[in-house]
Formats: structure tokens, C-alpha cells, sequence
């Protein structure tokens, strides 16, 4: 049974809380203030703590960052209660070590989906960490060890794919495939209406496999969805980027880079604005009286980390009535073949293309490329977004 400990100065709140979570089946212990849940923490060792920012003594900032620098409880997930909602208090709050906030006032269904994805986080830290201890003392048993470890990294895709959107419906369409390699990778995705009349649509691919690679997809799609990336102008895909770059240099997390395709669609004008990190171009295809147009949505710029300060160029087109957007990572076209040869980013578009113009749905698209890779498991995430545009 997972313990979760409630820090708050408000008896009320406290109330609430541990009547939702305890009704769930969770081991609830709570606490009047901060210095408090300091000491019980250290006790017993909670999976997950529920701490109010504003507190008498000791606030929220200061108790994560007490809670955080424990090696014992590093670990731990840390949600901040706030009715502070701005992008700086968000930033502040994941400075000093917050994992997730809930607002106030509290919806109880938020609550408890909240609670649910950092206890899988924190269970998934947990295996892992249990495992690397195993075997560092006994190195026996390696294919029963193999197969644990797939099962938890299996769990760990199924995390990402948790987060990852519904498909879109009106004036705008989406359709997605996202097939994770046997091995945890970093891609993920994400489109949703910044205003009524603009939406984002990005597909990031983050360096490498495992556990390192996917928390880190997680970690910008967080930040992306919540626009936590400060004096960023979420319009303009270049400047994105460039808050990204900065934000994310590979020096400081881990010697992992992400590439990353960026467009905002205004619906009004039909325009959409887009910049790319080192990630393979979308595709365009657009039907006229005559022929199917395609054409390469690309634009140069570095991966993600790899230089700070980088500059990105951002590209504007028309999309014209009934126009279709394939986005895609790069395991989508790193097949190899019996030959040892890749099967190639050019095979692929005329893959698409084809699709197409047959009208065949993504999974359609992927039974081929199975087929391809002779029903195997990919050696790489493959991710793929269709967007109409009608």
C-alpha cells in the first residue's frame, strides 16, 4: 500500500484530501505544518506528498526543497497545492523540486489522476533502483533479470502513452500511431488550441533509450502543455525552440539532445508557422484540380542541446482547403533490410504519399511497415501524426 502524506495548515483541506486518497485504497498520513511533515517524512518514507505553498514557518518552497535534498526521499513525488497559477509561480515551484501542482480549489477527479501518474512514476523509479542494487550484487539468473526489465520498461511506454492527446475533431482532424521500440525510448507528442484560433502541433524525439530518455520527453511535454518555459511566446515556433534549447542543454541533463518539429496553425488566415530542431521535415500534400502537391515542411537548425544560444528559422505557408500534415520521428524510416541497408526517409514519403492517395488509415501504414521489418519489434520508437486540415 502506497503512503501518502498531506502537508497543510488548513484543516479543512485536510479533511478532503485524506477522505479522497484514503477512499482509494492509500495509506494517508497527515500534518499541520511544515516542519512537521519534515520529520514524518523522514519516518516513513511516503511514495508521494501533497504540500499547500502557503504555510505559516515553513512554506511549501522550503519543505520540497528540504524534502528533495534528502538522498532518502529524493525520490519521492512532490506535488505543490497552490492557487497560484501563474507561469513564474510554476517555475519557481519546479525550481525548487516540485513534480506536479494541484490547484486550488481542488477537483477531486484531478486529484486522484494526479496522485495515480506519480505513484507510477514513483513505482517505476523504484523497480528500476531495486533492480540495479540486485545486480550489482549477484549476476545470476541475466534472462530472467532481461525479461523483469522489459516488463517494467513496457510499463514505463505505456506511462508516455498515457499522456499522449486524444485525437482532435472539427474543422482540424488527428489521427496518431505511436509504436514503442522493445527497448524504453524519448519520443512523444502533442497538439492542442492555444487560443481558439491557434493550434500547436509538435513531435519531439529525445537521443537514446531507457528510462533517462523518456523522463526527459516527459519533462518537455510537461513544460510545453503547461507553457512553463519563461518569457516564451508560444506562437512563434522559433522562439520555442530557442527557450527550449536553452532550457534543455544536453550538459546538464544527462549527455541527452531531442530533435523536435514545432508548427502553429492559425485557422483564421489558414497559415501555419513551423520550425525544426534536426528533425526529419513534415510532409504537406495538398490536392489540386490537376495533381497531389507535396512538399517537405523542413528548416535548419541543431538538435535541442547541443549549442546554448542557437538561433532557430522559423517558416510560414498557406494551407489551402482539404490539406493533410504527416509528421514523424525517425523511426518510422530506420528500417533495416536483409541487405543491412535503411530503408530510407525517401521510401517512406512515397509510402505516404501512396497511402494517401488510396485513403488508407495509419494502420494500414504501419502493417506495412511491419512488413518491412518482417514482424519484428522496431529498433526505434516510431511515432506518426496525420493532420487534416479541411
Amino acid at each position: 500500500m502506497f503512503k501518502i502524506l498531506i502537508i497543510d495548515d488548513d484543516p479543512t483541506i485536510r479533511v478532503v484530501l485524506k477522505r479522497a486518497l484514503q477512499n482509494q485504497g492509500y495509506d494517508v498520513i497527515v500534518v499541520s505544518d511544515g516542519e512537521a511533515g519534515i520529520s514524518q517524512a523522514q519516518q516513513i518514507h511516503p511514495a508521494l506528498i501533497i504540500c499547500d505553498w502557503m504555510m505559516t514557518h515553513l512554506n511549501g518552497l522550503d519543505v520540497c526543497r528540504l524534502i528533495k535534498a534528502n538522498p532518502k526521499l529524493a525520490t519521492t513525488f512532490f506535488i505543490l497545492l497552490t492557487a497560484r497559477g501563474k507561469v513564474e509561480d510554476r517555475i519557481m515551484g519546479l525550481d525548487a523540486g516540485a513534480d506536479d501542482f494541484l490547484a486550488k480549489p481542488i477537483d477531486v477527479n484531478e486529484l486522484k489522476a494526479r496522485v495515480r501518474a506519480g505513484l507510477r512514476l514513483y513505482q517505476l523509479n523504484q523497480d528500476l533502483q531495486a533492480q540495479k542494487q540486485s545486480l550489482e550484487k549477484l549476476n545470476q539468473d541475466l534472462q530472467h533479470q532481461k525479461q523483469l526489465l522489459e516488463t517494467e520498461l513496457a510499463e514505463a511506454s505505456s506511462y508516455v502513452r498515457s499522456l499522449l492527446p486524444a485525437p482532435l475533431k472539427g474543422t482540424v482532424t488527428t489521427e496518431s500511431l505511436f509504436i514503442p521500440s522493445t527497448q524504453l525510448g524519448g519520443d512523444c507528442f502533442d497538439y492542442y488550441w492555444l487560443d481558439d484560433q491557434h493550434l500547436v502541433i509538435y513531435l519531439l524525439d529525445v537521443s537514446g533509450h531507457g528510462v533517462g530518455s523518456a523522463l526527459l520527453s516527459v519533462s518537455v511535454l510537461n513544460m510545453l502543455r503547461s507553457q512553463s518555459l519563461p518569457n516564451t511566446n508560444f506562437y512563434q515556433p522559433n522562439a520555442v525552440l530557442k527557450s527550449l534549447n536553452n532550457t534543455f542543454q544536453m550538459s546538464d541533463h544527462g549527455e541527452k539532445y531531442f530533435t523536435i518539429w514545432y508548427g502553429v496553425y492559425n485557422r483564421i488566415q489558414r497559415q501555419l508557422s513551423y520550425a525544426s530542431a534536426g528533425h526529419p521535415p513534415a510532409i504537406l500534400l495538398a490536392s489540386t484540380t490537376a495533381n497531389l502537391q507535396v512538399k517537405q515542411l523542413d528548416s535548419s537548425g541543431l538538435p535541442i542541446g547541443f549549442l546554448p544560444e542557437t538561433e532557430f528559422e522559423q517558416d510560414v505557408i498557406y494551407l489551402q482547403e482539404k490539406s493533410t500534415v504527416y509528421i514523424f520521428s525517425d523511426g518510422a524510416y530506420e528500417i533495416f533490410q536483409p541487405d543491412g541497408r535503411i530503408w530510407g526517409k525517401k521510401a517512406f514519403i512515397r509510402l505516404i504519399v501512396d497511402s494517401h492517395q488510396q485513403n488508407i488509415h495509419l494502420k494500414q501504414i504501419l502493417n506495412q511497415l511491419q512488413a518491412l521489418n518482417h514482424g519484428n519489434n522496431f529498433d526505434d520508437d516510431l511515432s506518426l501524426i496525420r493532420i487534416n486540415f479541411k
